[in-house]
């Protein structure tokens, strides 16, 4: 049987196209297995803002279909609407963002704290088709870090947390009122500067980092009033799960008053030593008057025996 012409051009394109359907199929299917090995909530964002394709923990975050997600604002799953659409504005202008904070709230009401990490995806030509944007869920690391500040306040006396640079990281409220410095301002600052000799405090954080543990050290605190509080510092170092140095934990002990009570009582024993010395001047100013006196009255009886004798002669 003859094969006319026209069959022997459709069956090729055919199978071109069957080949390319196929090849684009495995394409997409292996676009989507990238999306779904992600443990954290991943979406694509189109240019206009639109939700263009999201993975199942997408959907367990939000707790809507998948279908539903597609098309929507990806901006409307946020507490912060503005804030979430400044975050993927911010991916177009600078090509990517890094950990930048966000709440979802799930359908059920449930909010959960996220960092967004997205970057642009390109074709062929480097025309920049969306965004792919990546939650990761730090509700955990935020209730643990409350639970860590909770711990940190816990403490009456001032506390403070350094790295290894000697940048102060952390700090609870009695840190803050000592200084009378704002913790904005005092987080990211030098450890040493809030001391009358920054050089001592320096060398007790060495030692901190030398020994492991310092005890009983003794600093004095300036406030930015120009008051001094003299202050008995404890500290250790804090390690990672790998028994890394991460920085050094310092809790001070205020001794103001202590000291006061201590100077006192020095200067009521002075003062008691200057009595019992004075007692003791006058013991002896009396004791040789006595003996001066008996002597005296020596002299005197001899004198009158002296002149009975002449007066018998």
């Amino acid at each position: 049987m003859k094969v006319h012409e026209n069959d022997k051009t459709i069956k090729p394109l055919n199978r071109t196209a069957t080949n390319g359907s196929e090849a684009y199929n495995e394409s997409s299917g292996y676009a989507r297995s990238l999306i779904e090995a992600s443990l954290d909530p991943l979406v694509t964002i189109s240019a206009e803002g639109k939700i263009t394709d999201v993975n199942e923990a997408s959907v367990t975050i939000t707790g809507m279909l998948r279908e539903k997600l597609i098309g929507t604002d990806f901006s409307n799953y946020f507490t912060e609407p503005e804030k979430a659409q400044a975050g993927y504005t911010q991916v177009f202008e600078k090509g990517f963002v890094a950990d930048y904070p966000l709440t979802i709230k799930h359908k059920n009401g449930k909010l959960i704290d996220v960092l967004y990490n997205a970057s642009v995806y390109k074709d062929d030509k480097g025309n920049v088709l969306g965004v792919l944007a990546a939650a990761r869920d730090v509700t955990a690391q935020k209730l643990l870090s409350k639970y860590s500040l909770s711990l940190i306040e816990a403490s009456l006396d001032p506390l403070v947390t350094i790295n290894t640079e000697g940048k102060i990281t952390d700090m609870n409220e009695a840190t803050v009122n000592i200084t009378g410095i704002m913790r904005e301002k005092l987080i990211g600052s030098d450890f040493f500067d809030y001391f009358t000799e920054p050089h001592k405090a320096g060398e007790v954080y060495q030692e901190v980092f030398a020994k492991g543990s310092v005890s009983d050290s003794p600093l004095t605190l300036r406030h930015r009033n120009g008051k001094l509080t003299d202050v008995l510092f404890n500290g250790s170092v804090y390690k990672d799960d790998r028994g890394n140095v991460l920085g050094v934990v310092i809790v001070a002990r205020d001794v103001t008053e202590q000291k006061k009570l201590a100077e006192r009582e020095i200067a009521g024993r002075e003062k008691e030593l200057m009595r019992i010395e004075e007692l003791e001047r006058f013991r002896k100013l009396t004791v040789g008057r006595e003996l001066k006196m008996i002597e005296l009255k020596k002299e005197i009886e001899e004198l009158k025996g002296k002149l009975l004798q002449s007066k018998i002669i």
